[in-house]
């Protein structure tokens, strides 16, 4: 009996002080999940929990970067990158700025929302622009890529929900 005892007191102890990430919250602010933001900073970490007692798992190197919102605990927010890469950056490095980054293949910038009309700029695969506004439940979106702006449709980027407004 006292051997039983003790094994269960040490399963309790291992539990106790074994690495546990906390449940993420639905919403901390009280803002919508998932959401979009873009990165703040010219460098940021993500790591693998929400604390900087967690190891990095990767490092951004790219200021306005989208990143999807999927969880919140405290200050820490748990993102999703537009490759799938998961993790928790801290709210400070996030900013509200809405943007975009292409993908697939490079894109043709249409000054009208309209695949048939006059191109404007070409965007190449993994540039990172500013989303503008797109008409929810329209397939199109107006971006601008520094001095070029112009409209792509919703297929054709990361960085924004499929019926989503943005005005």
């Amino acid at each position: 009996m006292h051997r039983l005892i003790h094994i269960c007191l040490i399963a309790l102890l291992a539990l106790l002080l074994a690495p546990v990430q906390p449940q993420a919250q639905i919403s901390g602010t009280g803002l919508p999940l998932p959401r979009y933001v873009s990165l703040r900073a010219t460098e940021v970490n993500m790591r693998n929990g929400p604390g900087i007692q967690y190891p990095v798992e990767w490092v951004y190197h790219r200021q306005h970067l989208p990143m999807e919102i999927i969880a919140e605990y405290g200050t820490w927010r748990k993102i999703r990158d537009w490759q799938g890469n998961q993790g928790w950056i801290h709210q400070s490095l996030l900013s509200g700025r809405r943007t975009l980054i292409v993908t697939g293949e490079e894109r043709t910038l249409r000054r009208e929302p309209d695949s048939k009309s006059l191109p404007v700029a070409r965007a190449e695969v993994d540039a990172v622009g500013r989303l503008i506004r797109c008409g929810e439940g329209s397939g199109w979106c107006q971006v601008e890529f520094g001095k070029h702006s112009g409209w792509l449709r919703r297929v054709e980027f990361w960085g924004v929900y499929r019926n989503e407004l943005i005005e």
